[in-house]
């Protein structure tokens, strides 16, 4: 069991794990105690953030060191989802890969190539490794997280279109959807960005004042089910994309305050791709949001964006002048550590 960012898994070498995915997620679910709402017969901590798996095996791939299955587990309802990434456990794959000796570590740091196998898209994890051995004590810190941990450096490529297939879903900057002007983006996380204020939101409220708030959270859900449809992806009913993310002006320092719900209760912070396409989304010309990029300096391509609990640093480069536009590159620093070694018991 590690912590990744904002977020905790259970950690597994796909060879450890039944073959057949049904089979698979069934143990999963036992293991984590689901359907509960509490989750009290298993290891989730009753929260989408916190009952989450990674499944890590040798990579086919020539370009890659390992694979990783990211596996979202219901909490309250029977059901696990490979329909998208998390930026937030991917934090503890490499540290994970070492460990396990899947990957060799580097006498001072290692770096870990990662295909992240919900997209196919390609992630490098560069963490400390002291002697060769993971150490996970640093002064990094991430917003929401109590302490500091060792930096783990993310960077992100063909996360294009990870799970439509596109950067622009829709083929539109902008769309209307259900009333709200809206964009419907796609690197890294399929993600519907809206004006917090065309939801009668000022961007600064609390994840509790949110989470109270059944009328809004109604409202998004009907938002996002419309945007899935505009996106190609269905009837999203049942599913965990896309993520909705309301944007406002900053409040605290940073360059872009951010709301965010997965898919349809209140996110406590925000997470990494869905970060990262909202503002990809933000730097194209005609989107929602791109008003507020306009005081962004010009010299960086690190871009501060605030959510409930503080902030994360998100590295974006956009190329707007191609037809289609096309996302460059994508970065972000976040922290992991182990917290557990050994053997679980699943529910009968």
């Amino acid at each position: 069991m590690l912590r990744g960012g904002t977020s905790r898994g259970l950690f597994f070498e796909a060879a450890d794990l039944p073959a057949d995915p049904a089979v698979r997620d069934d143990l999963l679910m036992r293991l984590m105690g689901t359907p509960d709402p509490h989750q009290i017969d298993g290891l989730g901590g009753a929260t989408t953030l916190t009952s989450k798996v990674a499944v890590v095996s040798p990579s086919p791939d020539d370009g890659a060191d390992v694979d990783y299955l990211f596996l979202q587990v219901g909490v309250a309802h029977a059901e696990v989802s490979d329909r998208q990434n998390c930026g937030n456990v991917l934090a503890g794959v490499g540290p994970f890969a070492v460990e396990r000796g899947l990957v060799r570590a580097g006498a001072e740091e290692t770096s870990v190539r990662i295909r992240m196998v919900n997209s196919g898209s390609l992630a490098v994890a560069t963490f400390p490794t002291p002697g060769g051995r993971v150490d996970y004590r640093g002064g990094a810190s991430v917003a929401g997280v109590p302490g500091t941990a060792a930096p783990v450096v993310l960077d992100f490529d063909g996360t294009e279109g990870s799970s439509t297939g596109a950067l622009l879903p829709t083929g539109r900057v902008r769309d209307t959807v259900l009333g709200v002007e809206a964009t419907c983006v796609d690197n890294g996380m399929a993600v519907v960005l809206a004006r917090a204020a065309d939801f009668g939101l000022t961007g600064s409220e609390s994840h509790a004042e949110l989470a109270a708030d059944a009328a809004l959270l109604e409202r998004v859900d009907a938002f996002r089910r419309a945007a899935g449809e505009l996106m190609g992806l269905g009837d999203v009913a049942a599913t965990t994309i896309p993520k909705t993310v309301l944007v406002a002006a900053p409040r605290d320092g940073g360059q872009v305050a951010t709301r965010s719900f997965i898919p349809v209760q209140p996110h406590s912070s925000v997470g990494v791709l869905a970060a990262v396409s909202a503002v990809t989304g933000m730097l194209l010309p005609g989107a929602v949001g791109h008003e507020l990029t306009a005081d962004w300096p010009r010299d960086t391509s690190t871009v501060d964006v605030e959510h409930p609990t503080g902030h994360v640093l998100v590295d974006v480069v956009v190329d707007t002048s191609a037809d289609p536009p096309r996302a460059v590159r994508a970065g972000v620093v976040r922290t992991a550590r182990k917290l557990f070694d050994g053997t679980a018991f699943p529910r009968p």
